[in-house]
């Protein structure tokens, strides 16, 4: 249920501050300027909210302001599953973040690929971070088989305009080869195994496939098993990443 205009909840500048979106003035101009709603309503200075069940948007962007939502990046190793539990007792995720409150991985890694991943409780975060249609991108560091050193002219076109796997085309990538055999590849999708399937469609196998960043997140000095908790800036970024 919505909290009235005028409850004993927090002023909407000061829960917007502490969400990322710029200092306590910063804030009452974005009121002023008619940028931010409540539960669809054009919010007025002086409005206070239930950061707990109150929809709280900037620009259109969904702000995540409730206390209890958290936002963790992990640098996932090699072995560790994404998924909340095992049938093999292997290593998963949630094991290596905090238990409390519970979160869940946004996308996945296969058991070989390391690197970056959120993991979250704020679902609607999470869902728009993962649907193709918003194409928020995702880059890797790619160690491929190359017996003759380096990747072809050809192959590394046909990585960048589209390569036929058998579920589709996929879509155009921003590819670079950073020296030979490693590849930076960018996409905005999400298939699983994509990386992968495309470099064996192309004649590289991936030897070794590291995601370094997630829309505009990234954080080379997080050693592989650690998290930490993402900034109000970086949240920020992602919500606007996902804009309608």
């Amino acid at each position: 249920m919505s909290s009235p205009k005028n409850s004993d909840g927090e002023r909407l500048q000061k829960v917007l501050a502490k969400a990322g979106w710029g200092s306590r003035r910063d804030c009452e101009t974005l009121i002023e300027d008619g940028r931010v709603k409540v539960n669809g309503e054009t919010a007025v200075l002086g409005r206070r909210v239930d950061a707990e069940n109150d929809r709280v948007e900037v620009d259109g962007v969904v702000v995540g302001v409730a206390p209890s939502l958290v936002y963790y990046l992990l640098n996932k190793p090699v072995g560790v599953i994404t998924t909340a539990r095992d049938t093999h007792g292997r290593q998963t995720v949630v094991e290596l973040v905090p238990s409390e409150p519970r979160v869940f991985a946004v996308g996945r890694l296969d058991a070989d690929t390391e690197g970056l991943l959120i993991m979250t409780n704020d679902g609607e975060l999470a869902q728009r971070l993962t649907h193709p249609s918003f194409g928020v991108e995702k880059e890797y560091l790619v160690h491929v088989e190359c017996p003759k050193q380096s990747v072809g002219e050809p192959a590394l076109r046909r990585l960048r305009e589209g390569v036929e796997l058998e579920d589709g085309l996929t879509a155009p990538a921003s590819v670079g080869q950073i020296q030979p055999g490693v590849l930076r590849i960018v996409i905005h999708e999400g298939r699983n195994r994509q990386i992968r399937r495309m470099c064996d469609a192309v004649g590289h196998p991936v030897e070794r496939l590291v995601r370094v960043r997630i829309g505009s997140v990234t954080d080379r000095s997080l050693a592989p098993g650690k998290w930490r908790v993402l900034t109000a800036a970086e949240v920020v970024a992602l919500n606007r990443a996902v804009k309608n």
